[in-house]
């Protein structure tokens, strides 16, 4: 494919940066990468990426920088280091609607751009590039950038503006953490009962109560192997208490109770998948 001429820094090679970064490297685009764990960086040259020492090397020459760091925290420290006139930053970490304003704020007075643009999906679909895409920031900004999130999702969708798409990302995920507990908690019930499983789950199936995560989970937790996570625990963990953290509205005691799960689950499951919350419903940990 031609290389396209846009220069593009990548800051964070984990799990889900790693791939995403990928797929704009197989398109054509001249990336240079950035991890604060270099090695984690470093398998992307093979691919014909460019690593870079510090994340202000890989910003310097670049027209786009996007971001996949671990939290709002983390990515406000690294972005508030460096230059950005002229440059349109795409942050798109799950951090919280008023991390990503004040980070916004933070890229405008330096001179640059800003789009919020979190995902939904977890290593495979990063890995074949169809994840899902909610943009929040201005319809130009967004404009300008969309062949290159085309790379990482078939869809993108602008949403709003910044702050919105990260709201409706926390929204999602807390839906995540609900449902895999709600569906351990009916498992683990039946089972109790010595309900055939395969019964129970035709009938789930063949509900309005169904959700295809039930099924992606499922494995897991009859195997009790939770190994190879797409989304590992304190990663659900953190976005929990975010969403409890911005959410000034709204009664949301009961995450209180699934954050107690996930936690119970970790202790003995670091850095496993979530659907290992199902051993701490049924009192494996």
């Amino acid at each position: 494919m031609t290389e396209n001429l846009a220069g593009v820094a990548w800051l964070g090679t984990g799990l889900m940066g790693a791939p995403m970064a990928c797929q704009l490297i197989k398109a054509g685009y001249r990336v240079v990468v950035w991890n604060r764990s270099l090695d984690k960086a470093k398998a992307l040259l093979e691919l014909g990426g460019d690593v870079a020492e510090s994340a202000e090397r890989a910003v310097a020459a670049a027209d786009v920088v996007f971001t996949m760091l671990s939290d709002g925290e983390t990515t406000a420290k690294v972005l508030g280091k460096l230059d950005y006139a002229g440059k349109t930053v795409v942050q798109m970490g799950t951090i919280g609607p008023r991390e990503n304003q004040s980070i916004a704020k933070q890229i405008a007075a330096s001179g640059g751009q800003y789009l919020e643009a979190p995902v939904l999906g977890s290593i495979p679909e990063a890995k074949s590039g169809k994840l899902i895409i909610m943009a929040g920031g201005k319809e130009n900004v967004f404009e300008q950038v969309l062949p290159m999130l085309k790379c990482i999702g078939p869809e993108p969708r602008l949403v709003g503006n910044v702050g919105q798409a990260s709201a409706m990302k926390l929204a999602l995920n807390q839906l995540i953490a609900s449902l895999t507990v709600s569906f351990s908690t009916s498992l683990a019930f039946a089972q109790e009962y010595g309900v055939n499983v395969e019964i129970f789950m035709q009938i789930l199936r063949e509900s309005a109560l169904y959700a295809p995560t039930f099924d992606k989970k499922l494995a897991k937790m009859q195997t009790h192997d939770f190994h190879n996570p797409n989304f590992p625990t304190e990663h659900l963990i953190k976005d929990i208490k975010l969403f409890s953290r911005e959410a000034t509205q709204i009664d949301t005691g009961v995450l209180d109770e699934l954050l107690r799960l996930y936690q119970s689950a970790q202790g003995s499951h670091m850095r496993e998948d979530y659907s290992c919350v199902y051993e701490a419903v049924a009192k494996r940990v």
